[in-house]
């Protein structure tokens, strides 16, 4: 049973941009020009996004010439959801449970 999820995904995931650049790659393989037309993030504020993204395993990046195209990592994503899964069915399990009061 899990008690816990992994709370520094969770802190990189929750900055919006860095959710929506999540989400953007979702769909496809982006370079960082594709991110800046996409968000409108300046692209220094967008490169220190991917960095963190890149840092915490969330992102790949697969050089193409004088470009850099990041790639969401989903085996990342999918082994979040899977930890809140098992905190919901342990939440199932212990609405069922009551610690009586002193």
């Amino acid at each position: 049973m899990m008690t816990s999820v992994d709370t520094e995904l969770i802190r990189v995931l929750a900055d919006p941009l860095r959710l929506r650049i999540v989400t953007l790659l979702a769909r496809e393989t982006l370079c960082t020009t594709h991110l800046v037309e996409e968000t409108g993030a300046k692209q220094t504020n967008l490169s220190n996004h991917l960095r963190v993204l890149r840092e915490a395993g969330v992102v790949e990046t697969e050089p193409c010439g004088r470009f850099t195209y990041y790639k969401l990592r989903p085996d990342v994503i999918a082994q979040l959801a899977g930890q809140f899964t098992e905190l919901a069915a342990s939440a199932r399990t212990a609405a069922e449970n009551k610690r009586a009061c002193p």
